[in-house]
């Protein structure tokens, strides 16, 4: 769920377990950890339940640039 007035993830966020470009964003009550597209999805029923919210941008990976 992400929503306009939260800023988009961009290449300098890089995923909190292995440092890949990240592509899910979660906001804890303690600040936003980033995840790439593997741990993102990896860790999404965790953080489905304990995050405030989880901003998924997995959607890019498959968009083509015309």
């Amino acid at each position: 769920m992400t929503t306009e007035a939260t800023p988009r993830v961009t290449a300098r966020d890089r995923c909190d377990r292995c440092g890949a470009r990240s592509y899910f964003r979660a906001t804890l009550m303690s600040g936003e950890l980033f995840f790439c597209a593997h741990h993102g999805r990896e860790l999404m029923p965790v953080l489905s339940q304990q995050a405030l919210q989880v901003d998924d941008y997995t959607a890019e990976l498959t968009t083509a640039d015309a």
